[in-house]
């Protein structure tokens, strides 16, 4: 007989994987009442899409062992006792001088184990474990402080987006799963994580250039305008993370980090985008991402902007935490 307060484990098929799913009928999302089985079920039906958001990719799990109202853990070490068929990489963490081997998704039954740990979120690094040190991906953190609107996100990612047009750059947007915007780029692996977030920051900087009522780019979050959107280049830093496209996020809602075409920007509620939606729009729409691997794009432009606003004595930011 099951202990007082817990259900009867259950299996879920995983691709190759049969994954136990312990307390099936826990509920982790309180708004509706959505379970740790309805967890699995929701990333088994974007399992395309969450695969390749994660593929390759050391990463983060953030973990509510009794569900989003619970205690949160971070968790960049696999455990003990994993099985031997998880794929990981070993992480040199230069702070502690220690390492860790963390999670490599590169099939959704590693995805369905991590939501048997526990897992609610997928936090990737934006490099592959090939060469971790050698980021692919640019991403642009449209944060919006707490007084600015998702009005004022809009108008911002409408604005990063005529840049990266300028630049002959495809961005792929998605909601963040709250009240921001992520816009990602696949990136030749030429630079470090250095050169990256300077690229970032230039970018950054032509954005509030444009559109200096609701961009900031200022580094002290006390001295930015309460009611402005900050563009977080600083997410492009090693071992900077945020939650992947489909990654769920840990809130009683149960909203989902949800890619969008950049058609739909002006009337996307990211707030309605959650487990109980996002799997029919998969199934309807596909994985809007499908195709963010077809091109790699170049960082030289970016980087003559960050010579240049170093030449005209631009302010450097601190190496962030």
């Amino acid at each position: 007989m099951p202990a007082k307060g817990t259900s009867p484990a259950t299996e879920v098929s995983a691709g190759e994987r049969t994954i136990r799913i312990s307390n099936p009928d826990r509920v982790y999302f309180p708004a509706r009442g959505e379970t740790k089985l309805d967890l699995a079920n929701y990333y088994l039906s974007v399992g395309d899409g969450v695969v390749r958001a994660l593929r390759d990719r050391p990463t983060m799990l953030h973990r509510y062992p009794t569900g989003v109202t619970g205690e949160k853990v971070h968790q960049k070490r696999l455990p003990k006792g994993a099985p031997d068929w998880l794929e990981t990489v070993n992480i040199h963490f230069p702070r502690w001088n220690r390492t860790a081997d963390e999670l490599c998704v590169t099939e959704i039954g590693s995805v369905i184990w991590a939501v048997q740990m526990s897992t609610v979120e997928f936090h990737p690094w934006n490099s592959r474990r090939t060469d971790v040190e050698r980021p692919d991906e640019w991403r642009i953190d449209l944060d919006p402080m707490p007084e600015a609107g998702f009005d004022r996100v809009r108008r911002t990612a409408h604005v990063a987006h005529e840049v990266l047009d300028e630049l002959g750059i495809t961005g792929y947007p998605k909601t963040s799963g709250g009240s921001g915007l992520h816009i990602y780029v696949r990136i030749e692996p030429e630079w470090g994580f250095a050169d990256v977030r300077r690229a970032a920051l230039a970018f950054a900087r032509e954005v509030e250039r444009r559109s200096p009522q609701d961009v900031t780019t200022t580094w002290w979050r006390k001295d930015r305008d309460p009611a402005t959107v900050f563009v977080d280049y600083n997410q492009n830093a090693r071992d900077h993370t945020i939650a992947a496209a489909y990654s769920v996020r840990g809130n009683p809602e149960a909203t989902v980090s949800t890619p969008i075409d950049w058609s739909e920007l002006d009337d996307v509620d990211p707030r309605d985008c959650t487990i109980a939606t996002v799997p029919a729009r998969f199934a309807e729409r596909g994985d809007l991402h499908a195709g963010i691997d077809d091109q790699a794009f170049r960082l030289d432009q970016l980087l003559d902007w960050a010579d240049r606003d170093a030449r005209e004595g631009a302010d450097e930011p601190p190496e962030p935490d």
